[in-house]
């Protein structure tokens, strides 16, 4: 084999071994934050903790991520692409006409499934106060959230699809009420102190929804 090549094989093997192991060092930060992010909060985590729980070197941590709040924004821009994809994948199966219903349980059952990421989507290390990140990340995760409603959206319009914007703006607001408020009601067992569940609750609030879309004018 030629030198030349050899360099070259030698150079894009290092290369790939070099990117795995940052890989791998990613992957590790993301699980290490997800696990002191759920026990801190936001406000109270710090990258050092994170890179304690990695067992990796702080000063690595600050080479993937400058701050805390670019790492918290990855993880959650992630949960939402999944989110996002779960929506897309339960409506697409669904039958002609519970377009809307499937969507609206996968929405739920998404969470239900994933408490974790109902905390990291709600800032609940923070309690009930308003939290963000910076302006930029706010902007873009409330970018991706929009996106999941969208797709709600637009499984909504199937029933009526001449139906007015502003109406379908308000019935997308409140089924994002109405889900989130289940979701929170369920978690912390208020519903089954007062005998439902949080399915229940989004069903009937679906059905009920699909008969108001089929008569709107």
């Amino acid at each position: 084999m030629p030198a030349e090549i050899l360099e070259k094989k030698k150079a894009a093997n290092k290369t790939g071994r070099r990117e795995a192991v940052r890989a791998f060092k990613r992957e590790a930060i993301l699980q290490a934050a997800r696990k002191i992010f759920a026990r801190d909060g936001l406000e109270g985590a710090t990258l050092r903790a994170i890179a304690a729980e990695a067992g990796i070197a702080v000063g690595t941590v600050y080479l993937h991520y400058p701050a805390k709040e670019s790492l918290y924004a990855e993880m959650l821009a992630g949960s939402l692409a999944d989110l996002q994809k779960h929506l897309r994948d339960a409506i697409a199966k669904a039958s002609p006409g519970d377009e809307l219903m499937a969507g609206a349980l996968a929405f739920y059952d998404f969470y239900r499934q994933r408490p974790d990421d109902l905390y990291l989507g709600l800032y609940l290390g923070q309690g009930f106060r308003p939290a963000g990140l910076t302006p930029e990340l706010d902007r873009l995760l409330n970018g991706r959230l929009i996106q999941c409603y969208t797709v709600l959206s637009d499984a909504m319009r199937r029933p009526s699809p001449l139906l007015d914007a502003e109406l379908l703006r308000a019935e997308t607001v409140s089924l994002a009420a109405v889900t989130g408020g289940a979701l929170m009601l369920e978690t912390t067992g208020r519903l089954k102190a007062l005998g439902d569940t949080g399915e229940a609750v989004v069903r009937r609030h679906v059905e009920q929804l699909v008969q108001r879309l089929r008569t709107a004018p």
